[in-house]
């Protein structure tokens, strides 16, 4: 069984990323892009879909022992976790380093005290688990080859084969290091070169500091935020600045349930809001390649806009069934692909335009064919904003005017209207004002409800959503406004779990829910954070931190969080690491900040 989804570490290149768990075992890893076919997928079934495992030797048929401690080392993604056995005490250092040539994983086995026997077992399954690889020397070196792929470890320990699985059993004492490393390289090419195991974990360290010390934010909870960047970081595919909303698929929202989707593709919604929260810590780099990223997805095209893409603008995400995987915990089917990628959110072009008015506003160098694409955009909703859509959940279920999407295509508006009256873009300004007034009137009188003071998630619905707390945050209507706190209320009551955070919205555990879905799912953890945004905006900052603080001891023992939480099972559930979770995460301490909350030691 894989262990509970916050028993992961994430250690990443910014190609790709790898889970590695409290027993020393990589349980999901796909090579060589996020969205690559798995070579270790045992985080989806069993031992039998691939993994590698380092750790102290234990008898057969025993449990792994798990580390007693792990931490990342210092502000950065290179993981150091320790074991303490009858013989002595060893550290496993784990870290997928900068890639400049093949990608590599490398393992550094320590000891630091005594004499401990240590295992590895190297099983590799390419293709999600299903094919079993050759296994062969080439010189000293190890080669799993299958098909148009192949692994090279590299090890001065010796190694042995047994059903396709490649074991090394050694000692290490203290003050000695003991590195295994595997390369994945295209079978057809020439061997990879010999790793510097050393010198790549040194050079990768280096790295993470530089750019953790890039950070403009010193406030409370700098150590979250830092961390919680670091992470949304791992998540940028490097070559096109596309961002991963998670690195996992069909990690469940309900375990045992249905819901369960591939995450690794660049949704515009959470690029753009990961891209904030990025630009507002100093990280322009990000920022002017995500832009590029979506000049280039976009293709000029913005009446075929997409909700998604591939990390490098790809259009087809074409959604299938693993059905040979059982599923996390047999949460059942394992999707990959994502086929919500045709449908229609218009408030996507609401965060798209957000983005590109903040990267403006914070010095961001003018970009011509940016400010054209944003007209492009409100040219469109111009003629299509009064559609029903699919909203910002992708619900499964039948279109509706979602109010949420309405006040995002007023944002679109307000903020391309802003990019007119600056002088940095010629528009019809007068009738996009007048265009911006008919959405707002329309949205509050169809999109509101009277008797019960609050917002709606659609119009003429009586359900509510917890995205409707992001209203006083895009500025449609001043966090003052009767019906605004009339909302916060509505659904800090109606929308809580019992440990008080927010569900996205009420799931009736059928197929007639509004998202077409079978069962529950637990608490979103975005949306816990809109809450406690919300409750500072309207003066209820006491609360507000408290509910943060609350929300940030969730978080695994290394700073990590993952879509949901499961208020029953008190676990977390939904794809890991999440960067909606965290983006979310960080919007809150810098609001927090701003507002002049003073915290407490941090939570852990």
């Amino acid at each position: 069984m894989p262990g509970r989804i916050e028993d992961y570490a994430l250690i990443g290149d910014m190609h790709s990323a790898a889970l590695v768990g409290r027993d020393g075992a990589i349980d999901w890893l796909c090579l060589p892009r996020f969205d690559s076919e798995a070579l270790f997928a045992s985080l989806l079934g069993t031992e039998e879909h691939g993994f590698w495992r380092i750790g102290p030797a234990h008898p057969d048929g025993a449990p792994p022992p798990a580390a007693g401690t792990r931490r990342y080392r210092g502000d950065s993604l290179i993981l150091e976790s320790e074991w303490t056995t009858a013989h002595g005490t060893v550290r496993v250092i784990d870290v997928m380093t900068r890639r400049v040539g093949t990608p590599q994983l490398t393992r550094i086995v320590e000891g630091l005290t005594g004499r401990v026997r240590m295992r590895s077992e190297l099983c590799p399954r390419f293709g999600y688990g299903r094919t079993r690889p050759w296994v062969h020397q080439v010189g000293e070196r190890t080669v799993a080859v299958a098909g148009p792929d192949s692994i090279w470890l590299d090890t001065i320990v010796p190694v042995y084969v047994n059903d396709h699985t490649v074991y090394s059993d050694f000692t290490v004492s203290a003050g000695e290091r003991v590195a295994l490393t595997i390369n994945w390289q295209p079978s057809h090419e020439q061997p990879p070169v010999l790793p510097d195991p050393e010198q790549a974990l040194e050079a990768t360290g280096t790295f993470w500091r530089e750019w953790a010390a890039q950070c403009t934010y010193h406030g409370p909870y700098r150590e979250a935020v830092i961390r919680s960047l670091i992470t949304l970081k791992a998540l940028t595919y490097a070559p096109t600045g596309g961002i991963v909303a998670a690195p996992t698929t069909s990690l469940p929202e309900e375990i045992g349930g249905v819901r369960n989707w591939d995450y690794r593709f660049t949704w515009l919604r959470d690029a753009a809001i990961t891209l904030s929260s990025l630009l507002r810590t100093g990280y322009r780099e990000e920022a002017r390649a995500w832009r590029e990223w979506l000049l280039r997805a976009v293709a000029g095209d913005p009446e075929h806009l997409q909700i998604m893409y591939g990390i490098a603008g790809e259009r087809k995400l074409s959604e299938s069934e693993l059905d040979w995987l059982p599923g996390y915990e047999g949460s059942a089917p394992v999707r990959v692909g994502n086929s919500a990628a045709h449908q229609l959110q218009l408030d996507v072009y609401g965060e798209v335009t957000e983005t590109l008015h903040i990267a403006r506003t914070t010095g961001l160098t003018r970009n011509d064919h940016a400010s054209a694409l944003q007209l492009r955009l409100i040219e469109h909703l111009e003629q299509h904003w009064r559609e029903p859509d699919e909203g910002i959940w992708e619900v499964r279920g039948p279109r509706r005017h979602f109010v949420h999407s309405k006040v995002m295509v007023w944002v679109a508006v307000d903020r391309t209207i802003k990019l007119i009256e600056s002088g940095d873009a010629d528009g019809p300004l007068e009738r996009w004002r007048d265009l911006r007034n008919g959405i707002h009137r329309e949205v509050c009188e169809k999109g509101y409800d009277k008797e019960r003071n609050t917002f709606t998630q659609s119009y003429g619905s009586k359900e509510l959503d917890a995205s409707l707390l992001l209203i006083p945050q895009t500025g449609f209507l001043p966090p003052d406004d009767k019906r605004v706190i009339g909302t916060i209320e509505a659904i800090q009551r109606d929308l809580s779990t019992p440990d008080g955070f927010i569900l996205r919205y009420p799931t009736a555990g059928c197929d007639e829910g509004v998202d077409g879905l079978k069962g529950d799912e637990g608490a979103f953890l975005a949306c816990s954070f809109w809450l406690a945004d919300a409750l500072a905006m309207i003066g209820r900052t006491d609360e507000a931190l408290a509910l943060f603080e609350r929300l940030l001891g969730l978080r695994n023992d290394l700073g990590l969080l993952a879509e949901e939480w499961d208020s029953r099972q008190q676990r977390q559930v939904g794809n890991a690491p999440q960067a909606f979770s965290h983006v979310a995460m960080v919007e809150t301490a810098l609001k927090l900040a701003a507002l002049g909350a003073r915290g407490g030691e941090l939570l852990r």
